[in-house]
């Protein structure tokens, strides 16, 4: 069980899901913005977002085989652990659950075309996976997306169908915030998946990928990287700037949390080399994207 656990990144869906409902619970509920959804249809939203997202892990080891045998022999699971043969299968069922209670939910609220939302989802991972991981940034770009998409996507289902006139201006301000994180939560990932691919860069090559650091190298990457994360550096220092400076925690919190960390990348990115400094790099990425979407729970105690 544990190894069918660590194939579907079991710790990455909690975070999935944990944000989704910090959305809903922590964002909407406590600002009284109407809704679409209870518990129940909210649940099977969350369900369908997970499953996705697990497929799109299952697939992506399936794929990787041969780059994770040199990359990370000791954590590779596809052919060793899982048959290659079963981890399909997952990755099938996965998809026919995520899309089908994608499709059932997009009907549910009268938003047929929403189920788009899934099916491309779907797509994508599969062809980042198959085809565009040989090609050099598309890759990158469409799963910083995917994953920046998930925000939006609760407001999608639950905020946008119960828009009114007489709700709009308060729906718009609440829908405007899931876009901030939305984009925060893309430019980290999209910084966090090149430094991935920097920390595999010797299994990529092997593999045959096309890569930034493959077609540029190294140090010339590392430069595009800090250059890419004065972007969200500003981005967090222009929003503390002009929400949160009243309050003290929140100023902290944003501070010691989302601003320290990337700096401590961003200072450590110029003179990375070796796998392990990339790998910890990585990490302290991974930290400050959580921080960052956990803290959709935090702005009632901000804003109220």
């Amino acid at each position: 069980m544990l190894s069918y656990f660590k194939l579907i990144r079991g710790g990455n869906l909690i975070f999935i899901a944990l944000t989704m409902f910090l959305i809903k619970y922590g964002l909407f509920e406590p600002f009284g913005v109407a809704i679409t959804l209870n518990l129940l249809g909210f649940s099977m939203l969350v369900l369908a977002v997970v499953c996705v997202a697990a497929s799109g892990y299952v697939i992506n080891d399936i794929f990787d085989v041969n780059a994770d045998l040199q990359n990370k022999p000791h954590r590779t699971l596809v052919n060793h652990t899982i048959s290659e043969k079963a981890a399909y299968r997952i990755f099938i069922i996965l998809n026919v659950i995520g899309v089908g209670l994608g499709f059932y939910l997009s009907n549910m609220i009268d938003r047929p075309g929403f189920s788009a939302f899934f099916i491309f989802g779907s797509a994508i991972l599969y062809l980042y996976n198959s085809q565009w991981q040989q090609t050099v940034l598309v890759g990158n770009i469409l799963i910083s997306l995917i994953v920046g998409l998930i925000p939006v996507g609760v407001g999608l289902y639950d905020l946008l169908p119960a828009i009114t006139p007489e709700n709009q201006q308060t729906q718009s301000v609440i829908f405007s915030i899931l876009i901030d994180y939305s984009i925060f939560a893309f430019l980290i990932n999209f910084l966090r998946e090149i430094v991935k691919d920097q920390e595999d860069i010797d299994g990529d090559y092997n593999a045959g990928y096309k890569t930034l650091p493959i077609s540029i190298g190294k140090k010339r990457t590392n430069k595009i990287l800090f250059v890419i994360g004065l972007v969200p550096l500003g981005f967090l220092l222009y929003y503390i700037y002009t929400y949160l400076f009243e309050n003290t925690v929140a100023v902290l919190y944003a501070l010691f949390l989302l601003v320290a960390p990337l700096l401590y990348f961003m200072i450590n990115i110029l003179n990375a080399e070796k796998q392990k400094e990339y790998g910890r790099l990585s990490i302290i990425l991974k930290g400050v994207l959580f921080f960052g979407l956990i803290s959709i729970g935090l702005l009632q105690f901000i804003l109220l």
